[in-house]
């Protein structure tokens, strides 16, 4: 049976599929994607891939089933139903932004809890834990500023 731990972790791991997905997604729709944008695409694949490697020191196998089904999910979520019945309207960047926004806090979250843990397990290294959660930090911080320009320009359209 799952540890707590387990679960916690793979879920994020699951989650992060569903993340990198989404903010190559969001550079790609970005006409002449921009430096920052670039930036989170490699930041985030780079996070994936930090959360797989302490995973394997975790002895934590993530559940192929759920990332399959992530993966899915963030092909469907893709096409967002509108009344243009599939494709992009100006509401789809805000959604997709803020969905991002979620999904990042929601790291953070992990990196601050497995903080917390490598206090009592020497598996986890402390000063990555730190590195990792203040790539994370400057994410929220760089997606809320893109949000927030977005926001106001598609509600102001109505």
């Amino acid at each position: 049976m799952a540890s707590a731990l387990d679960i916690y972790v793979g879920t994020h791991f699951v989650g992060s599929t569903g993340g990198t997905q989404l903010i190559r997604r969001i550079a790609a729709s970005h006409h002449g994607s921009t430096d920052v944008l670039d930036r989170l695409v490699r930041e985030i694949d780079y996070d994936r891939r930090k959360l797989s490697d302490i995973m394997k020191k975790l002895d934590i196998t993530p559940s192929r089933t759920a990332v399959l089904g992530a993966w899915l999910g963030g092909q469907v979520a893709g096409l967002q139903l509108t009344d243009r019945v599939f494709g992009r309207t100006p509401l789809t960047a805000l959604t997709e932004l803020e969905a991002m926004l979620l999904g990042v806090e929601g790291k953070a979250a992990l990196w601050r809890a497995l903080r917390l843990l490598a206090k009592e397990d020497d598996r986890l290294d402390s000063a990555e834990l730190d590195y990792l959660l203040s790539l994370a930090e400057g994410q929220i911080a760089a997606l809320e500023a893109m949000r927030s320009e977005v926001a106001v320009a598609v509600l102001r359209e109505g």
